[in-house]
């Protein structure tokens, strides 16, 4: 082979990898699914947001009808503002609800829109008053163990002396 030959065969296998490079990048960053449609603004306030980043998916129905643009702190009302940048092919009402879930047991966190029943839809600006915050699995295992503990305390309470056994007449 020539020497001009390899240089392009050499060219060419560093360009398909410097494509491949890119690519992984934006998939790493969920940067990959970039939209051009027009969008408006929202806002929504939450008490914790847990592990939701900007970027993140909005959805409804399991169909992708925005992102999240930005999450910040409102000093006046001491919760999470998290800016959802819908796009207008997409209207809900102005008594839609959102959610902060997870995808499966611990995949990334989105929004979830629930459409309400309202006459006027959301506009340019406006806020989604109905919340739910993010279920933080940390605070669901304390919440069990702390449960279970009580009861397994209140049951030797019972055995030890304290009030008479249900159903014993005394």
């Amino acid at each position: 082979m020539t020497r001009e030959r390899t240089d392009f065969w050499v060219g060419l296998f560093i360009l398909l990898g410097l494509i491949a490079l890119a690519f992984l990048a934006l998939r790493a960053g969920n940067m990959s699914s970039f939209s051009f449609a027009p969008t408006y603004q929202v806002h929504a306030y939450f008490d914790n947001v847990g592990g939701l980043k900007v970027r993140a998916p909005v959805k409804s129905s399991g169909v992708v009808v925005g992102r999240v643009a930005e999450i910040g702190f409102d000093n006046q009302r001491f919760q999470a503002k998290v800016t959802l940048s819908l796009e207008q092919a997409y209207a809900f009402p102005k008594d839609s609800s959102a959610s902060i879930l997870t995808s499966g047991l611990l995949g990334e966190q989105y929004v979830g829109l629930t459409p309400g029943g309202d006459d006027k839809d959301l506009a340019d600006g406006g806020t989604i008053e109905f919340t739910q915050s993010a279920v933080v699995l940390e605070d669901l295992i304390s919440k069990f163990l702390y449960s279970s503990a009580e009861k397994e305390g209140s049951q030797q309470g019972q055995a030890t002396g304290g009030a008479a056994a249900p159903g014993t007449g005394q």
